[in-house]
């Protein structure tokens, strides 16, 4: 029998009108590690989700069928770990070491064995702090490693991954990787954008088309040699096709100064932040680069006027806010004024949304400004069109990247602070995204953009700044 089952299988998610995926006949077979790919919208989280027994069966309308060793995925959750695209989602308690055993306590796992097992989770991906590590002090890549050590430390069967390495920085992916590869007991079902790095992980590419089903599958070379530039063009990354940088800027006056900016969260035993000094101009993209928990997030929140810095300051020109708001630093100035000058992108895409549709997510700040209206403009311009009904939180972790990323376009600022916002995007979404934020760079915007792939400082990046 084979460990992972589909035939037909297909999930609408409740109020939805397309399906998130469609007519996927798919056999896994006990101790396979499969790179599930295909372009953003694909359907590949819905479909580890179907495989976790996540999908309720009132959220949504299912067609075909999925079985984990026979058994409806739902009653096969003692036997499945996931980690999802979103680390907070899964994380349920407030000391590091507790939430990893919460999900062996669950299960009934004898007490003598749980803090072993604790223990061996947090060094199999590489945890730099101890157990009681608070789980509110740690960066997004911390959180990420911290919730694949919850669903390692319940030694499951089947293993599914919805982008492990996604907010990690090399070191820490390269750290996850070899966790993996470490024990190949688990039969693993992995969603990766950084396809060449997560190869040596795997034995088969299995390919979603939007609402197609399954387009390719088989061993990863014969897979990429046969239909490597087919795929390419519908958006999955591909090994050996190279993305051409975008030109540089022409830096024009200074936006906003940070001198001596420091930061420590409440509660924290160290700053977050300290001793930054940082010039942001017109017209250049400035990329924010370091490891895991050196607060490249918690500049990105001084930067853009969401934060009051705890030491130094953060002072705007006239050339960014005009005579009247120059006066005050961003975080006193008004939201309509935050908003008109100053466009933030989160690292979690959900934190930002406030309505349940998209097209009125993208028209709020338009409407509170009295903006002429282009919302239809930036659907269309970030493929989000045929989803301006849909809720927010019912996106692709892609999609909603895309969204809150078009909320921060919406009031046309001159100053745009984005945190990891090519997170989620297949090929064809990220070199259209990249070449957004390129000519807005080219009419007198200035980007910073916090991020921890290679591509977007190789291709777009003028500058970089290295936190430590």
């Amino acid at each position: 029998m084979p460990h992972v089952e589909l035939r037909g299988f297909g999930w609408r998610h409740a109020g939805r009108k397309a399906w998130a995926v469609r007519g996927v006949d798919l056999s896994i077979e006990h101790g396979e590690r499969v790179l599930l790919l295909g372009p953003s919208g694909a359907g590949k989280s819905t479909l580890l989700a179907a495989l976790a027994g996540l999908l309720a069966e009132d959220s949504g309308e299912q067609a075909g069928s999925a079985t984990v060793d026979g058994r409806d995925p739902r009653t096969a959750r003692d036997r499945t770990g996931i980690v999802f695209q979103d680390p907070q989602s899964q994380l349920v308690l407030a000391r590091a070491g507790d939430d990893v055993a919460f999900g062996l306590e669950n299960r009934g796992v004898p007490a003598a064995e749980i803090w072993p097992r604790v223990d061996e989770a947090l060094h199999r991906v590489g945890f730099p702090y101890p157990r009681d590590r608070r789980t509110d002090a740690l960066s997004g890549g911390e959180q990420q490693r911290l919730a694949l050590a919850g669903a390692l430390a319940s030694r499951p069967t089947l293993l599914l991954l919805d982008e492990p390495t996604a907010n990690l920085d090399p070191a820490g992916a390269a750290l996850v990787r070899q966790a993996l590869s470490g024990v190949r007991r688990e039969t693993t079902v992995l969603v990766e954008h950084r396809v060449a790095e997560a190869l040596p992980l795997v034995d088969r590419v299995v390919v979603l088309e939007a609402g197609g089903g399954v387009v390719a599958d088989g061993p990863p070379a014969d897979v990429f040699a046969r239909h490597g530039d087919a795929l390419a063009a519908q958006g999955v990354w591909v090994p050996g096709h190279p993305i051409a940088p975008v030109g540089r800027g022409t830096p024009g006056p200074e936006l906003l100064c940070a001198e001596g900016l420091g930061y420590r969260h409440p509660g924290a035993e160290r700053p977050a932040l300290s001793g930054v000094d940082l010039a942001v101009r017109a017209g250049e993209a400035t990329a924010v680069l370091g490891p895991n928990g050196t607060g490249k997030s918690t500049l990105a929140l001084l930067l853009g006027g969401l934060l009051k810095p705890g030491t130094g300051t953060v002072r705007a020109t006239r050339a960014l806010a005009g005579t009247g708001t120059a006066t005050q630093p961003p975080y006193r100035w008004r939201a309509a004024e935050l908003t008109r000058h100053i466009g933030s992108v989160f690292q979690n895409p959900e934190h930002q949304f406030v309505t349940s549709r998209v097209a009125d997510e993208l028209a709020l700040g338009q409407r509170r400004l009295g903006l002429p209206s282009t919302v239809d403009e930036l659907l269309v311009r970030l493929r989000l069109d045929r989803l301006a009904g849909a809720n927010p939180y019912t996106l692709s972790g892609g999609e909603q990247r895309r969204l809150s990323v078009a909320t921060a376009l919406a009031t046309a600022p001159r100053l745009l602070v984005l945190d990891e916002p090519t997170f989620g995007q297949d090929r064809r979404t990220w070199i259209e995204l990249i070449d957004l934020l390129a000519g807005l760079r080219r009419e007198g915007a200035a980007i910073v953009t916090v991020t921890h792939d290679e591509d977007v400082v190789r291709v777009l990046a003028d500058r970089t700044v290295r936190l430590s």
